[in-house]
């Protein structure tokens, strides 16, 4: 499907240099936040208070967040789960106060406003299961880049493997960046949005690989660069109708989601804007300059004869 066509190839690669150079320093910068400032973990990964609210009626989240926001404690979170009626609420460790004292103040203030709020569970979370936390997610990370890289390594050729997996850390370690620049909490949906935007990123390059191979199949006299730009543009409006629809669903939860899925919907954000970035003028140039050709996407075989056919 496709809303237009443009009749000229873009010369995308003709800026590939420039592109990049600009992307190693926003990575660069990226790295510098990560290092010099760190990630604000949530509770998941610091550990905590968790408590479980209902009440008879529908609950009123909002009210609810400015009650307990009110007590003056650090990185409170409030959401609901299983029904409207049920609410969790997740608080920080404070020096000097046990989970009951917390979880006692936090009861007291949301009785005050509805007596009908009943405490059903309180729980503590300790620094440990964050500690596990922590590191299963990174190993899912892992998992994924190294599947990604096989993965490629097979459908196509190493050259693509590898282009696509720098173009992928590339995203991810911007999304990072940007969490550690403005301290915004990362947590355990923000990991899963960072995962998501793996596989939409890598799911862009092997759109763009498929058509770079169709285009060396189809086009025999054309160089490398212009096999590369008839690629990407002849993509651009399949691009522009995947990623529109998915930015649009994914603004309407920053935007309308609530504080639960802000950041959720921020991670996705800005993955999907650099990973269609990446795919364009990262995986696709890297590629370029690794030397990708004609030769490594259709190997010539030799008939009896002596002749070389090419396979299909």
């Amino acid at each position: 499907m496709e809303f237009f066509r443009i009749s000229r190839d873009i010369p995308f690669m003709r800026h590939a240099l420039v592109l990049n150079v600009i992307s190693l320093l926003l990575f660069l910068a990226a790295v510098g936040f990560l290092a010099v400032r760190g990630l604000h973990f949530s509770i998941e990964f610091t550990g905590g208070t968790v408590m479980e609210a209902a009440y008879p009626q529908a609950a009123d989240i909002q009210k609810i967040r400015e009650t307990v926001g009110g007590l003056g404690l650090p990185e409170v979170q409030v959401q609901n789960f299983g029904t409207a009626r049920d609410v969790m609420i997740r608080l920080a460790p404070q020096s000097g106060v046990t989970s009951a004292q917390q979880s006692e103040k936090v009861m007291a203030a949301l009785k005050a406003v509805d007596p009908a709020a009943e405490l059903r569970r309180v729980e503590f979370v300790g620094p440990q299961v964050g500690k596990e936390l922590a590191t299963d997610g990174g190993l899912a990370l892992l998992f994924v880049i190294a599947g990604i890289m096989i993965y490629l390594a097979f459908r196509f050729e190493w050259k693509f493997s590898v282009a696509a997996i720098i173009a992928n850390l590339h995203d991810v370690i911007i999304i990072l960046g940007f969490f550690a620049a403005f301290q915004w909490e990362f947590s355990l949906s923000v990991l899963a949005a960072v995962l998501a935007v793996l596989g939409y990123s890598v799911n862009e390059s092997v759109v763009i690989f498929d058509r770079i191979r169709e285009s060396f199949r189809k086009f025999r006299k054309m160089t490398t660069v212009q096999v590369i730009d008839h690629a990407i543009t002849s993509t651009i409006s399949r691009t522009m109708i995947t990623h529109g629809c998915t930015l649009m669903m994914v603004l309407a939860m920053l935007f309308f989601g609530g504080p639960t899925l802000h950041y959720f919907a921020l991670a996705l954000a800005i993955g999907i804007c650099f990973g269609i970035y990446s795919s364009v003028f990262v995986a696709a140039a890297i590629a370029m300059w690794l030397g990708v050709k004609r030769e490594d996407l259709i190997k010539p075989v030799k008939k009896k004869e002596g002749a070389e056919v090419e396979l299909p």
